[in-house]
């Protein structure tokens, strides 16, 4: 059974070292679990009993095709209209405690590895009615349609999810897939990929898809652009298009991160 990292804000001691592994540049970004605190969490409108981490948002000249928060819902909190815009699809998945999930009528109970996708106009609402605080990623995008297909909401679990087996890895590297790839409904991918103890990339991938990495389980070093940097369960990265990226997992246990892309359709050139 997974444990997914979730933040759980504070702040730290006066005493404590400024240094810590944030980075910035134009290839990507690094923010590290330390930098999940009181001080930069912000509301949302239309949500009650509620705080978030705002992860990534479209900034011309970097990312520009999502926006990936981690939203902590006290008891008795929650949203009857979470997502403002109409034309904007999502995935929610959650780390912590339990959260109801309204979809288009029908009541969904999720727990920790709970996955959800909205599609762009669904009716939904989320509540937080236990005893104890949820904690989401909440993953958003400008849906873009194509005629012939239409992208459907669903909900899903990470445990019931049987993980895809990266071609001759023996296991060591897997993805476990919640829409099939081939599907053209849908012009993003939120999934998680698996490495066991020493797995790896072993390839500096170079693609046009961008990319928000959650670390939801155990540490590695991930090469990103020209640098290879320490990240652990709690870190998240954001990468824009055709930054190289390649990974070793360092174990002693699995190595597991939340993964965006945006894919399946043609690129605009005006």
């Amino acid at each position: 059974m997974s444990s997914y990292y979730t933040p759980a804000g504070g702040l730290p001691a006066q005493t404590q070292l400024l240094t810590d592994r944030a980075i910035v540049t134009t290839a990507y970004t690094v923010i590290p679990k330390g930098v999940l605190r009181d001080i930069v969490t912000s509301a949302l409108p239309g949500w009650t009993k509620t705080r978030s981490w705002i992860l990534a948002r479209p900034i011309a000249g970097f990312s520009t095709t999502f926006a990936q928060l981690i939203v902590e819902v006290q008891p008795g909190g929650g949203a009857a209209k979470p997502e403002p815009e109409a034309g904007v699809e999502g995935v929610i998945f959650l780390t912590a405690g339990r959260m109801t999930l309204t979809l288009e009528g029908e009541t969904h109970r999720l727990d920790p590895g709970g996955y959800a996708y909205l599609a762009a106009g669904a009716n939904w609402s989320l509540a937080n009615e236990g005893a104890e605080s949820a904690s989401f990623h909440w993953i958003r995008k400008a849906y873009e349609p194509l005629e012939g297909h239409t992208a459907s909401s669903f909900v899903a679990r990470d445990q019931d999810v049987v993980p895809r087996e990266m071609p001759g890895t023996d296991g060591a590297w897997a993805t476990s897939r919640f829409v099939d790839p081939d599907d053209l409904a849908h012009d993003m991918h939120v999934n998680i990929v698996t490495f066991q103890p020493g797995g790896a990339i072993p390839f500096a991938e170079t693609h046009v898809m961008e990319h928000g990495l959650f670390v939801l389980e155990g540490k590695a070093v991930y090469r990103l652009n020209d640098d290879w940097v320490e990240v652990e369960a709690g870190d998240f990265m954001w990468l824009r298009a055709f930054c190289p990226q390649a990974c070793y997992a360092g174990g002693p246990g699995p190595f597991r991160y939340l993964l965006y892309k945006d894919v399946n359709r043609q690129i605009r050139l005006c």
